[in-house]
């Protein structure tokens, strides 16, 4: 079997600066060299060697639902609710009901919102896990 790590995820946008800014101002995500060096191209750390690459161009014929989703963990779960209420952002359970979040079977708790262009996000607090 190859020993394959995670190394990016990659997502269309219809504004460039204006899904940039979201990642980077909702999610805390850093700005990273992209090394394609395009101008329709923007690279965020996800952290260790995991990038978000976001790219504009046509975003029409995509279609998103909470079941496909990029998934976030934290350890300080009621400051990120307060941080999405702050921004207008209403969080979402894991079957996409407004103002909900969802207690998984472990008892952990995760949220999903959407960005600017209505890819699903989860953030939960499984960093709690991790100590």
């Amino acid at each position: 079997m190859p020993d394959l790590t995670f190394d990016h995820y990659t997502i269309r946008v219809s504004n460039l600066v204006k899904s940039t800014q979201f990642y980077k101002s909702i999610l805390g995500l850093q700005e990273i060299e992209n090394r394609t060096e395009k101008p329709h191209i923007r690279w965020l750390s996800l952290g260790g060697k995991s990038e978000l690459h976001i790219t504009e161009g046509n975003t029409e014929g995509i279609s998103t639902n909470v079941g496909i989703h990029m998934a976030m963990r934290l350890k300080n779960f009621d400051e990120f609710l307060d941080h999405l209420h702050h921004h207008n952002i209403i969080p979402h359970n894991s079957k996409g009901e407004p103002d909900k979040i969802t207690i998984r079977t472990d008892g952990i708790r995760q949220v999903y919102f959407q960005d600017p262009d209505g890819y699903w996000i989860e953030v939960n607090e499984a960093e709690l896990l991790q100590g």
